[in-house]
């Protein structure tokens, strides 16, 4: 079963959304068929980042609020966090563009580390206040989980991926992702938003039994028969 997933770096509701998904994948039954694809979308694709400026500030700036407003955005998201095992660190939190970040997920994934990469990358934005706008920054990130530091330094500095990162963002518009995570399952059903666990569940069920039908007979009359016990 393939199972797309777009999302941005830098989205809170992404990480959560990741967390729930796992959870339920985890439990799966047939978790070990299910191949999950991380696609790339940038909430604010020409976001410049202002040096010094908190996480706080941006955010109340790109919504026209009173930065107080901004941190009780963040207050409410680093609460949400909290549910899934998740310790936002909004205060140390460095705004960033993303599309260097999302190139590097591309090389990680050619790789066979997608996944590893995107984690540690959300990690590091939500957990430790790493710079994502920083070269060195993602490729020391990239040398931490095992990646070839060299080749990702030059993967990223001639853009190698960049096209990758664009596809996806272009697919995103053609199937109509208005928002961030939106989970997409073979090509047919879609899940927006960092649903509940048990949503996620529900679809990863009914998708598999469409994939891998029993071939039960679907019954169109029943009448009088007769069977172990006797008949009707």
């Amino acid at each position: 079963m393939k199972v797309e997933i777009w999302s941005d770096v830098v989205c809170p509701f992404c990480y959560i959304g990741k967390r729930k998904f796992e959870k339920a994948l985890g439990e799966f039954a047939h978790r070990d068929d299910v191949q999950v694809e991380w696609k790339s979308f940038q909430l604010t694709p020409n976001f410049v980042p202002t040096p010094g400026e908190s996480i706080h500030a941006s955010l109340a700036k790109k919504k026209g609020v009173p930065e107080a407003e901004g941190r009780r955005m963040n207050d409410y998201m680093t609460d949400a966090a909290k549910a899934v095992g998740l310790d936002y660190q909004f205060d140390i939190a460095i705004p960033a563009n993303t599309f260097l970040a999302h190139q590097l997920i591309h090389f990680g994934a050619h790789q066979g580390k997608q996944d590893a990469t995107k984690e540690r990358l959300m990690a590091a934005y939500y957990l430790e206040g790493r710079d994502l706008n920083q070269l060195d920054t993602l490729i020391n990130l990239a040398a931490e989980i095992g990646l070839d530091a060299e080749a990702a330094r030059q993967a990223l500095e001639a853009g190698t991926y960049a096209n990758e990162v664009r596809r996806d963002e272009y697919e995103a518009q053609q199937i109509g992702v208005q928002g961030v995570p939106f989970f997409v399952f073979e090509d047919k059903y879609a899940v927006s938003g960092a649903q509940p666990s048990e949503v996620f569940a529900e679809v990863l069920g009914k998708v598999w039994e469409e994939g891998h039908p029993k071939n039960q007979p679907v019954m169109l009359a029943n009448g009088p028969a007769c069977g172990p016990d006797g008949c009707d």
